[in-house]
């Protein structure tokens, strides 16, 4: 009986410990001891938006304190949006409206994926979360029942295809689309 005991002991240990680990994103490791700007720079899945945070000049923002919750849109992410949008929202002259999209990403508190859930849940279905760029998003579970899928203001939906990266700052969640804002 002791060694069964010491054995799930054991086995419970070894996944608590594998848990508190960060998922690789973009084939780089994630130190949850880095803030969310020094860990998206070294994936090679979010250079286009590191080069939009930096045209936006929010850098600095995203290494303060926070605690943040990013909704980071990879690569492919931004290809997908219609020709040319990328260009033309790191022109200078585009600088607020880059802004506002990019802080539609982000929530001014850490929102780990089972507090999210369980969020969902609580609320029906659907849960609204307000962005530091005053745009609201709808998260609710996809139709498997097994992840999270948040859609923006103008129905645009994203999967969150890797929840829960740590951060000393807060937490990252990969998504597969961009979130624009309204029109106005």
């Amino acid at each position: 009986m002791k060694t069964l005991l010491a054995a799930t002991a054991m086995t419970l240990l070894a996944g608590a410990s594998f848990a508190q680990e960060n998922p690789m994103v973009g084939g780089a490791e994630m130190p949850a001891t880095n803030d969310i700007v020094t860990n998206a720079v070294n994936s090679a899945d979010h250079t286009t938006l590191v080069a939009a945070v930096q045209a936006a000049g929010l850098a600095e923002t995203l290494q303060g304190e926070g605690p943040f919750t990013v909704f980071a849109p990879t690569n492919d992410a931004f290809a997908a949006l219609p020709e040319g949008t990328v260009d033309t929202l790191l022109l200078p002259e585009n600088k607020e409206t880059l802004t506002q999209v990019l802080t539609c990403h982000v929530v001014g508190a850490e929102v780990m994926s089972a507090a999210l859930v369980e969020m969902i849940e609580a609320d029906g279905g659907s849960h609204m979360i307000e962005t530091l760029g005053g745009c609201m998003l709808t998260a609710t579970m996809n139709e498997a029942g097994d992840g999270v899928v948040i859609t923006d203001e103008n129905g645009a939906a994203a999967n969150v295809t890797i929840a829960d990266v740590d951060q000393s700052n807060g937490v990252i969640h990969v998504t597969d689309a961009v979130f624009t804002p309204a029109a106005s």
